[in-house]
């Protein structure tokens, strides 16, 4: 029994640090999605640009790379976050995006 355990247990630990690193990245991903929609809100309504961008920010993380376009019919939010795993710095990064559109108020 001990020898099974030892051998199965490295497995396991990979499996729950998977999962962890997973559910970091869903949080990330919610976290975009929240803020590029409140972004696109605030940028249809015709709050200044830097408000905007500086509100997606407070609502994601700060190495966010956000890009707001307002145009005249629409305004579209881009928020692009890149997550490592706690755990694993040599690890590549998961890239996660969120986009939102509004309508851009008269």
């Amino acid at each position: 029994m001990t020898a099974e355990t030892a051998a199965v247990l490295p497995a396991l630990v990979a499996v729950l640090a998977a999962a962890l690193w997973l559910v970091q990245v869903v949080g990330a991903q919610l976290e975009c999605v929240d803020a590029a929609r409140a972004a696109a809100r605030a940028a249809a309504r015709g709050e200044p640009l830097a408000d905007v961008e500086h509100r997606a920010r407070a609502a994601t993380r700060p190495d966010a790379l956000i890009a707001v376009d307002r145009a005249t019919d629409l305004t579209h939010v881009r928020i692009t976050v890149h997550v490592r795993p706690a755990w694993g710095l040599p690890l590549p990064p998961a890239t996660v995006n969120a986009n939102a559109i509004a309508a851009t108020e008269p």
